[in-house]
C-alpha cells in the first residue's frame, strides 16, 4: 500500500497538481490489480490554507504524521511561499524520505526548495529552468546535473516545471505502477492531445471493457 501525502501551503499552484491527485484518489483507471494507494493532505498545522486560486484546503494530517517509509510519497507543489523559514521541516522530511526509498515528488517553486536543501546536488533533476534555480537560490550546486526536459524521473525523484503537470503525474502514475502501461499511454496521449481516437483508446484498456 502506498500512502501519497499531498503538502498544501498558501498560494499553493492549484493546476500543477490536478491530474495526479484525481486520478490516484478516484483510482477510475487504475488495473485491477494494483495496490492500494491512500492520498491525505497534509501540513505544517491543520490550519486551513488557501490555493493561488481560492481554494481553501484544511489539511488532513500534519507533518509528523508523514511516515518514513518506501511506501510513502510526498507531493511538493508549486506556491509563492516557499521562501518562508517555515517550509524548512518538510524539506527536511523529504530529505529523510528520500534516503529511506520513499518517493519524492517536487513541481516549479518546490524545486527551489529541494535546491536549496542540496538534494538535487547530485541527482538529474529539472524545473523551470537552470536560470530559475540560479536566480532564486544562490546556494545552488546542481547545474551539472540539470536536465532541460519538461519533467524528470530519477528513481525515487520526480521533478517537473510548473507547465508539466500532466507528465509529471504521468511519471508519478508509472512509478507507483497502478495503471496498466497501454491504459497510461492512452491517458496521456488523451490529455496531452484531446484526440478522441486516445479516449478510446484508454476506455478500451480498461478491465471492464477487456473482460480481464
Amino acid at each position: 500500500m502506498f500512502t501519497v501525502y499531498v503538502y498544501v501551503l498558501d498560494t499553493l499552484a492549484d493546476w500543477e497538481i490536478g491530474h495526479v491527485t484525481a486520478e490516484l484518489h478516484s483510482k477510475r483507471f487504475f488495473k485491477k490489480d494494483a495496490p492500494q494507494v491512500i492520498v491525505k493532505t497534509v501540513g505544517i498545522s491543520k490550519e486551513p490554507v488557501k490555493t493561488m486560486g481560492g481554494l481553501t484546503v484544511i489539511p488532513d494530517c500534519i507533518l509528523d504524521d508523514v511516515e518514513i517509509a518506501e511506501t510513502s510519497v510526498l507531493l511538493l507543489p508549486g506556491a509563492d511561499t516557499w521562501n518562508d523559514p517555515k517550509q524548512a521541516k518538510v524539506i527536511e522530511k523529504a530529505g529523510a524520505l528520500l534516503s529511506a526509498g520513499g518517493t519524492v515528488c517536487g513541481i516549479c517553486g518546490a524545486t527551489v526548495a529541494l535546491a536549496a536543501a542540496g538534494l538535487l546536488d547530485h541527482r538529474p533533476h529539472t524545473s523551470n529552468g537552470v536560470g530559475f534555480l540560479d536566480m532564486f537560490c544562490p546556494g545552488y550546486q546542481g547545474q551539472s546535473c540539470y536536465v532541460d526536459a519538461p519533467s524528470v524521473a530519477d528513481g525515487n525523484l520526480i521533478t517537473a516545471g510548473t507547465t508539466s503537470g500532466l507528465l509529471w503525474a504521468k511519471q508519478i502514475i508509472e512509478r507507483l505502477g497502478v495503471f496498466r502501461e497501454d491504459t497510461l499511454s492512452s491517458w496521456y496521449d488523451f490529455f496531452r492531445t484531446g484526440e478522441a481516437q486516445h479516449f478510446f483508446a484508454l476506455m478500451n484498456s480498461l478491465p471492464a471493457s477487456t473482460g480481464e
